[in-house]
């Protein structure tokens, strides 16, 4: 289901206004955003092929899930929302990192988003939406690099941009997890 409204924001992530979806995506405008990138119990990451029939990006790999938050709705929900009706997981998320990034697509739309972060650890079956995504896969994160380097167009923006930094964190995430 698309989000109808986004939630725009300045650098500094606080709410500046909302602005239909692809209203914001056609005039650029920063809004905020949400990634999950789910590793199993062997290390790999989880990847989602895009449907083919999204409004951008479609038929790319690209983190486990992703989307926008709702008016009012705190952000780890919102990912832990998005985890469910994507790939039909359910599992705890971490809040790794906020990065922004912008991205020119060639059907005219642009990507300006304040994207937030969140690793979780499952070994759950997915069960993707086929209104979401048109296929996943399994892959460890050295192959992945090595895959992303040959094929970068096979990829999304955001995912090429955060991957190897969501892969250092990993481990701390762990360790914290193991911690507390």
């Amino acid at each position: 289901m698309m989000e109808e409204q986004v939630i725009l924001v300045d650098k500094n992530d606080k709410p500046i206004g909302k602005m239909g979806k692809l209203e914001a995506h056609q005039k650029g405008l920063l809004h905020r955003a949400i990634s999950v990138f789910i590793f199993n119990s062997k290390g790999e990451m989880l990847l989602q092929k895009r449907a083919l029939h999204k409004y951008h990006t479609p038929g790319l790999w690209s983190n486990t899930a992703c989307s926008h938050p709702r008016s009012n709705e705190i952000v780890k929900r919102a990912a832990e929302r998005r985890l469910k009706e994507e790939m039909g997981i359910n599992c705890d998320l971490f809040f790794s990192f906020n990065f922004l990034y912008k991205a020119d697509f060639n059907n005219g739309l642009i990507e300006n988003e304040l994207d937030h972060v969140y690793i979780g650890f499952s070994d759950e079956k997915p069960k993707p939406n086929p209104s979401e995504v048109g296929d996943y896969k399994y892959i460890k994160p050295e192959a992945l690099i090595t895959e992303i380097k040959r094929m970068p167009d096979a990829y999304t923006p955001w995912f090429k941009i955060c991957v190897e930094r969501v892969i250092e964190k990993k481990s701390f995430v762990q360790k914290e997890i193991l911690i507390a």
